[in-house]
């Protein structure tokens, strides 16, 4: 069967609004967690986020989008789409082929605005708000669908954290079914009270950045973001740099606490193992983990339980939300962005701010940068309601 390859990565995020930009924060262990300038919350002034350094004028200034309605998470999602596709080099008339599909993700949409939405309505009406058709999880994807007139299949996923992994794997599997010749697959989600405050009622949002595997971590930080990748089928690919192979994908269900895996990683554990039967690899084939690594008490103990029982001997892993906070349903496609730029130039993004071990679980994340001969990388995307979520990435040599 024919591979899924990547022949364009688009990023933005509390590191950079570019793919450039990003690595170059990573490798010099940059984080851009600290004090939130743009979102207003009551809570701005108490708690760290990871926030995009524009403003969301701004975004619209440099994207040129003027129409009434748009959202932060319409703007993000188009910066990134912006950046995969031209990294691709895919034309407007490729991108209008019934062939060429369009799947996002996003947790939070139009709730970045829900203040204005309601103040809006308020004062029309029965006229109803400009913001109520950017509303919805699918709004940002729509809204990219549209700057463009995406041909083929449009979709979008909503599984809490594990949204956009999610969309990549759909995604490989549409190309693998004969259902798209090409996929721009991600997400994108933007800081917005409705998730500020659902996080801080489950009393998990660190006022310091976070610390993810660390013995004293204390919960997460939000953070904003977007990412897409395009896929293809190797043959299609021809001329074309290649950055990776999606090898392999695994999704399970842990069915355990809305907000919490189980003590035994039982979610976890499934779709790692899943995504490796899907791959045709065995554990130790494994070079790499990017861990879902939230830095809350319950993911960190019961991620690297999971990894234990998988692995015989646990792979170098780290958390690169130390770096970008959590990008929620955006998280996926971040992640894999970031292990996609692992393979491509052979090198391992540290986890920041870790100190001691878990004494239950005894595993270390890498600590600094380091050169690494990588051949297959997983990234763990897991959401709440028990959604868990792994892709295998795997390297492909330039020749």
């Amino acid at each position: 069967m024919s591979k899924v390859v990547v022949t364009g990565i688009g990023i933005i995020t509390a590191i950079g609004d570019s793919v450039y930009r990003n690595r170059e924060a990573l490798v010099q262990g940059i984080s851009g967690i600290g004090h939130a300038v743009h979102f207003q919350s009551k809570y701005t002034g108490v708690l760290p986020f990871a926030e995009i350094k524009y403003s969301t004028p701004e975004l619209a200034d440099k994207l040129k989008i003027q129409q009434s309605g748009t959202t932060r998470t319409d703007l993000v999602a188009l910066h990134a789409f912006k950046e995969a596709i031209a990294n691709a080099n895919l034309s407007t008339k490729i991108l209008q082929s019934a062939d060429t599909a369009l799947i996002g993700a996003s947790t939070v949409g139009g709730m970045c605005l829900t203040d204005e939405m309601y103040a809006d309505a308020n004062q029309k009406g029965n006229q109803g708000s400009t913001y109520l058709g950017s509303y919805s999880n699918s709004a940002c994807t729509i809204f990219v669908q549209k700057q463009y007139g995406v041909g083929g299949i449009v979709n979008t996923f909503n599984t809490a954290c594990s949204s956009s992994a999610n969309a990549i794997m759909y995604g490989a599997k549409l190309i693998k079914n004969g259902l798209a010749k090409r996929v721009i697959a991600g997400g994108a989600d933007t800081l917005a009270k409705f998730t500020v405050n659902g996080f801080n009622s489950l009393m998990i949002l660190s006022k310091k950045p976070c610390r993810p595997f660390d013995a004293a971590r204390n919960g997460l930080n939000l953070g904003e973001g977007a990412a897409f990748v395009v896929l293809e089928k190797e043959e299609d690919a021809i001329g074309k740099t290649i950055y990776a192979e999606v090898k392999g994908y695994g999704n399970s269900n842990d069915a355990y606490h809305l907000s919490s895996t189980s003590p035994e990683a039982e979610g976890p554990f499934l779709c790692m193992q899943r995504a490796l039967e899907s791959a045709g690899l065995k554990p130790d084939e494994i070079d790499f983990i990017n861990a879902h690594g939230t830095a809350t008490e319950n993911n960190d103990e019961t991620e690297s339980i999971a990894m234990k029982r998988l692995f015989e001997t646990p792979p170098a892993f780290a958390s690169t939300k130390s770096y970008t906070g959590h990008t929620l349903g955006a998280a996926g496609a971040v992640e894999a962005v970031f292990g996609i730029l692992n393979l491509h130039h052979q090198e391992v993004y540290p986890s920041l701010n870790y100190t001691d071990v878990i004494e239950t679980t005894g595993l270390v994340p890498v600590q600094e940068y380091q050169n690494k001969k990588l051949n297959h990388v997983m990234s763990n995307s897991f959401g709440f309601g028990g959604n868990c979520s792994s892709l295998v990435l795997t390297h492909f040599p330039t020749i």
